[in-house]
């Protein structure tokens, strides 16, 4: 416990400055499942800038692909939200967890983003329910052995892998992607 036997001001004003750098530091919000808390930040990092670039983009570059052998932003888009049930599902032991296939089915803007904000959220209460014990507890993707923590991260990838695709197709086009503002 920590006494504070001059109460000055500036005392009280920096032991409370202290205690909220204290509570406000990664090692205090990660003090509870260090390894999940960190696999969720990359897959923050990865959510903030792919629901950015479904907002920028507009209804044309949905469409906009830069050769005919590849998806369109919409459809990565789309993709992205569809894998967000395969691997956090893959990773709670829940498989087939999408409620459709929004490749196929969304092809709109606000669909789309509907799509994604679902996938996403979904991902969350899988991190949010996950245990550092979990993820590190044995699990199965694609039918191979993996651990939970794993399949976690091979999300991550995944989302960083197609915004990489997005950044490319926004340069292309003068818009200057989410990570670069």
């Amino acid at each position: 416990m920590i006494a504070v036997t001059h109460s000055s001001p500036m005392t009280k004003r920096t032991l409370v400055a202290a205690v909220v750098v204290v509570l406000a530091s990664p090692l205090s919000l990660s003090a509870q499942n260090p390894l999940v808390q960190s696999l969720k930040s990359i897959f923050d990092i990865t959510k903030t800038n792919i629901m950015a670039t479904a907002e920028v983009l507009d209804d044309e570059m949905y469409a906009f692909r830069p050769t005919d052998q590849v998806r369109t932003a919409g459809q990565i888009l789309a993709h992205i939200a569809d894998w967000q049930f395969t691997f956090c599902g893959s990773a709670a032991g829940e498989p087939n967890a999408a409620p459709e296939n929004f490749e196929q089915t969304r092809t709109h803007k606000a669909g789309i983003i509907e799509a994604l904000g679902l996938g996403f959220a979904y991902c969350e209460r899988i991190f949010a329910r996950t245990t550092d014990a979990e993820a590190v507890a044995s699990a199965r993707l694609f039918g191979a052995p993996q651990t939970v923590g794993g399949i976690l991260s091979f999300n991550s990838a995944h989302n960083h892998e197609h915004y990489g695709n997005l950044v490319t197709y926004m340069r292309i086009n003068g818009i200057v992607p989410p990570s670069s503002r």
